[in-house]
C-alpha cells in the first residue's frame, strides 16, 4: 500500500511550510511598514495595496500559529485550504506590486527609493505564496490541485482586477478599440465563470463539456489577443498626466495593458493544456 507523500517526509514538509510562512510574513510586513512609516502613500486615498499586504500578513500569521499549535490536524481539508489561500494571496500581492508603483505619485529622493523597496518585497511575497501552492500540490493529495481549476481561478481574478481599473467610463467611452477591449473582458469572464461552475458540478467528465472547455479557451485566447492591439496614447498627450493628479488616465490604461498581457499568457497555457487534454480523451 502506497504511503502518503507528506507522511514520508513530515519534517521536511513542515520545515518548508514554516520557512515559506516566515518569508511571507517578513515580506508583507516590510512592504506595508515601509509605506506607512516613510509616508510614501497618499493618505487621502484608499490605499488598497497597504490593505492587501496587511490582510495577507494577518491571515498568514494566524495560519502559522495554527500549524505551530498543530491544530491543522483537526481539519481534513487543510491542504486544500492552503492551496486556495496561497493561490489568491499570490494574485493579491502581484496586483499590489503592479498597482502601487503606478497608482502612487511619489517624488524623487528617499521616498521613491522606499517605494521601490516596497514593490520588491511585494514581489517576493507573491513568489513565496506561489511556491507554497506548488509545494503543497506536490506533497499533498488535494482536490484543489486541479491544474485547469487553478488556471480558471487565475483568469477570473486577473479579469476582476482589470474591471477595477476600467470602472471609470472615461477610459474607453470615446475610443472604439477600447470599448471592444471592455467587451472582450466581459465575454471572457462570463465564459470562464460557466467553465468554473461546470468544473464544480463535475460536468468536465462529459465529452460535450470538454469540447466546450476547449472552445471557450480558444475563443478567450483569440479575444485577449485582439485586446492587446488596442492603441495607447502617449503619456505626454494625456492632459491628466501633466496636471499631476493621482493616477492619470494613461497610467490606468498602462495597468490594464499589463494585466491583459498577463491574462493572455494564462489563457495560452490553459489552451495548450486543454488541447492536450482533449486529444488524450
Amino acid at each position: 500500500v502506497g504511503s502518503h507523500p507528506r507522511a514520508l517526509l513530515p519534517g521536511l514538509c513542515d520545515l518548508m511550510g514554516y520557512f515559506l510562512h516566515l518569508l511571507q510574513l517578513l515580506s508583507t510586513c516590510v512592504a506595508f511598514s515601509l509605506v506607512v512609516i516613510v509616508g510614501a502613500w497618499n493618505e487621502d486615498l484608499n490605499n488598497s495595496s497597504v490593505l492587501i499586504w496587511y490582510f495577507c500578513f494577518t491571515v498568514t500569521l494566524i495560519i502559522l500559529i495554527v500549524e505551530l499549535l498543530e491544530l491543522d490536524s483537526d481539519f481534513s481539508s487543510w491542504d486544500s485550504f492552503l492551496i486556495i489561500y496561497a493561490s489568491y494571496f499570490t494574485l493579491f500581492c502581484l496586483s499590489a506590486s503592479i498597482t502601487y508603483p503606478i497608482a502612487e505619485f511619489i517624488p524623487d529622493g528617499p521616498p521613491r527609493n522606499y517605494a521601490i523597496a516596497t514593490t520588491a518585497f511585494s514581489c517576493i511575497a507573491s513568489v513565496a505564496y506561489a511556491i507554497e501552492v506548488v509545494w503543497t500540490c506536490v506533497h499533498a493529495e488535494a482536490a484543489s490541485c486541479s491544474f485547469p481549476g487553478l488556471l480558471k481561478r487565475l483568469e477570473i481574478f486577473v479579469a476582476c482586477v482589470i474591471f477595477a481599473f476600467i470602472s471609470n467610463p472615461s477610459l474607453y467611452q470615446h475610443h472604439l478599440a477600447l470599448r471592444w477591449c471592455v467587451a472582450v473582458y466581459s465575454i471572457c469572464s462570463i465564459l470562464v465563470t460557466v467553465a468554473i461552475l461546470g468544473h464544480k458540478c463535475k460536468c468536465d467528465i462529459r465529452p460535450l463539456f470538454t469540447c466546450f472547455m476547449l472552445c471557450q479557451t480558444v475563443v478567450s485566447t483569440l479575444f485577449y489577443l485582439t485586446a492587446e492591439f488596442g492603441g495607447q496614447p502617449q503619456w505626454s498627450s494625456d492632459a491628466t498626466c501633466s496636471s499631476g493628479i493621482f493616477m492619470c488616465v494613461w497610467d490606468q490604461r498602462l495597468a490594464v495593458a499589463i494585466l491583459t498581457a498577463i491574462n493572455l499568457l494564462i489563457y495560452v497555457v490553459d489552451l495548450v493544456y486543454s488541447i492536450d487534454l482533449f486529444c488524450v480523451s
